[in-house]
């Protein structure tokens, strides 16, 4: 490598973006709110979003029966004794 560096998992490469000023005030004034830098905003939601994009995708291949067995818990009716405190508790929205 030039410079005798070495590569690492911590090393950083810049990324460029072009973005509106409505928009970057925007991102500047949520940054702000959190503690962070723009950069240290961004570099978050961007990972956020890439991951949840990726799990999105996720592909779970099973055999026809364990298909079959998903299939028929997803149909039956809800019961137990969670789902019936669930049922029971206060709605929020109720007085």
């Amino acid at each position: 490598m030039p410079n005798n560096q070495t590569t690492t998992d911590a090393q950083t490469q810049a990324v460029n973006l072009r973005v509106r000023s409505d928009i970057r005030s925007l991102i500047d004034r949520a940054a702000k709110s959190q503690g962070k830098t723009r950069s240290e905003f961004m570099i978050d939601a961007a990972r956020r979003a890439a991951e949840e994009s990726l799990l999105d995708q996720t592909l779970v291949r099973v055999d026809h029966k364990t298909y079959d067995y998903f299939l028929e818990v997803l149909d039956r009716p809800p019961s137990g004794d969670g789902f019936e405190r669930l049922m029971s508790a206060k709605k929020p929205w109720q007085e």
